[in-house]
């Protein structure tokens, strides 16, 4: 059973600095990645993420940016599943070479 988590508990996780609480009830940044082509690179690997945890987030793809956003659809809010998710991707990011942007636009 998936168990609802606060945004408080979130942020307050090890790992996930670079996300921020939504008013929507979910989690989001946005990764710049500089160029359309390691976009593409990172949404790969985020599908293979998500498809591996069977935890799918919304990811929007643009010129020069990654923007992802997480909620568990179970509790209709964040899990530790959103916890675990955001430092994966974070992770895939950071392999490679691209950072989070956490006080750009996250599109609710």
């Amino acid at each position: 059973m998936v168990e609802k988590i606060s945004g408080e508990e979130f942020t307050r996780a090890d790992g996930v600095a670079e996300w921020r609480v939504l008013e929507s009830g979910q989690v989001g940044t946005t990764f710049r990645t500089g160029s359309f082509d390691r976009g593409v690179a990172l949404v790969v690997r985020i599908g293979e993420l998500a498809d591996a945890a069977d935890h799918h987030p919304d990811v929007d793809l643009r010129y020069p940016s990654v923007t992802v956003r997480l909620s568990t659809h179970e509790v209709d809010g964040l899990s530790e599943r959103d916890v675990a998710l955001a430092r994966e991707i974070t992770a895939a990011a950071a392999e490679l070479g691209i950072e989070a942007e956490p006080s750009g636009p996250v599109v609710e």
